[in-house]
């Protein structure tokens, strides 16, 4: 049967949020799995008796398939819908959890973060695509900000309510749990969720193969809003990722000193603090379009003025009134890495937006794996000097804000022509409607 053309946008409404709220569980359960490891990198060590570099490997790893899957992904959504994307990353991660839950043997527990990485990376340019079909396109911007709320709220329940379970119940029932949760999910996905409504069936996508691929990836790239949203999203995210995915606990215990609670607290005020930025960025950039490279540099500017007083503060421990900061700030990273799919998407067609976002998502996490990677290596190499090992961050920031500040101008003069173009061909069209009688 022919889809049937209907004028305007997907309507949107009570139904539209349901089955967009399904998608976003998912993915708030993905970030559960992915951050788990961040409040148990103590006992991960001890349980596979493993040291820093080891111990990195296990997110080097899961970073690493994420990122490399993040344009097969794009392509996989647009060939076979969303539903069966998300059902497949379900499963993926929850198998890897529930095998890192099982685990005794280092190897063993590299292979499930491998398996749980390929999983979670399905999740997110799903739900993206899965708003893009329910929702009118005005509503991208706020969409995409809400999925990355849903995000924040996995790290809230990895900060609060596993560290505290992982203390009392065990390793191995702890990460069942979250197994469990997984299969929630994929359960909730195969009985709700629709790739779109009634009557709004996309045309079917024209696949030829490698050739198709190849002419997607590289008409992504060439636009210049694309890379300069991957390196804003690889500037902004990896500071504050690493710190949650793995290296802010054992920073905060081991380096200065404060008690399991207390860093467990000042995990989850990043956490708190990622979603107010969130939620004002969102409106910010929905009413002054123009504010998205101003946030950008910012964020940019105070991590790393941040960072810089934290590692130079004289005497072995800083203040706790600047480690709060140092969290507060770090709660901006995520919704500023948010702006580089505001950066990709005026310059991709719809048709290609989930390329594109991709290729968006590509760079903090490899900014990301990058950090964890050197971190790891700098602790053993100086015998666990975090100071060292976390100054790190500045070379990653400064590659990433010189490559913003050469793309800004040429996207920016590029999507100010699309919209003038835009602007005239709407006025002609109007006019020829006027004139015809329609």
């Amino acid at each position: 049967m022919s889809a049937k053309a209907l004028p305007g946008d997907p309507p949107g409404g009570r139904r539209a949020a349901l089955v967009w709220g399904v998608g976003t569980l998912v993915y708030l359960v993905a970030v559960v799995h992915r951050t788990s490891l961040g409040v148990a990198g103590i006992d991960a060590a001890d349980r596979f008796h493993i040291g820093a570099s080891a111990l990195s490997s296990f997110s080097i790893l899961q970073v690493l398939v994420y990122a490399g899957m993040q344009i097969p992904v794009g392509l996989m959504v647009d060939r076979l819908g969303t539903k069966r994307v998300l059902m497949l990353g379900a499963v993926l991660f929850t198998s890897g959890q529930l095998a890192f839950a099982l685990s005794h043997s280092y190897g063993m527990a590299l292979a499930a973060r491998a398996v749980l990485g390929c999983g979670d990376a399905m999740t997110f340019v799903s739900v993206l695509r899965l708003g893009s079909r329910w929702f009118p396109a005005r509503r991208g911007p706020m969409i995409a900000q809400g999925a990355a709320l849903f995000g924040v709220a996995g790290n809230l329940v990895s900060t609060v309510a596993l560290s505290r379970l992982l203390h009392s119940a065990g390793w191995t029932p702890t990460f069942l749990g979250t197994a469990i949760g997984g299969a929630f999910v994929l359960l909730l996905v195969a009985l709700f969720l629709k790739d779109h409504p009634e009557g709004y069936e996309p045309a079917p996508a024209e696949h030829a193969g490698l050739a198709y691929v190849r002419r997607q990836i590289a008409a992504s790239w060439a636009e210049p809003g694309t890379r300069l949203g991957m390196w804003t999203h690889f500037t902004t995210q990896f500071s504050g990722m690493v710190f949650l995915l793995l290296w802010g606990l054992p920073y905060l215990v081991e380096d200065q000193g404060v008690s399991r609670g207390t860093a467990g607290s000042l995990l989850t005020l990043v956490v708190l603090a990622n979603m107010v930025f969130g939620m004002l960025f969102g409106q910010l950039i929905s009413r002054h379009h123009g504010a998205r490279m101003p946030l950008t540099l910012g964020v940019i500017g105070a991590t790393a003025g941040v960072w810089a007083v934290v590692l130079g503060w004289p005497g072995g421990q800083d203040p706790m009134w600047l480690l709060v900061v140092l969290c507060v700030v770090l709660g901006a990273c995520g919704p500023g890495s948010m702006i580089g799919f505001d950066f990709a998407r005026p310059a991709n067609p719809p048709e290609r937006f989930g390329t594109a976002s991709g290729i968006v998502n590509i760079g903090g996490f490899t900014a990301s794996m990058l950090t964890l990677l050197a971190i790891g290596v700098l602790l053993d190499a100086t015998g666990d000097n975090y100071r060292v090992a976390w100054s790190s961050v500045f070379v990653l920031q400064a590659v990433g804000t010189a490559q913003i500040l050469r793309l800004s101008r040429h996207s920016e003069r590029l999507e100010r022509e699309r919209i003038a173009v835009s602007r005239v061909e709407s006025v002609h069209r109007t006019s020829a409607a006027a004139v015809s009688g329609e």
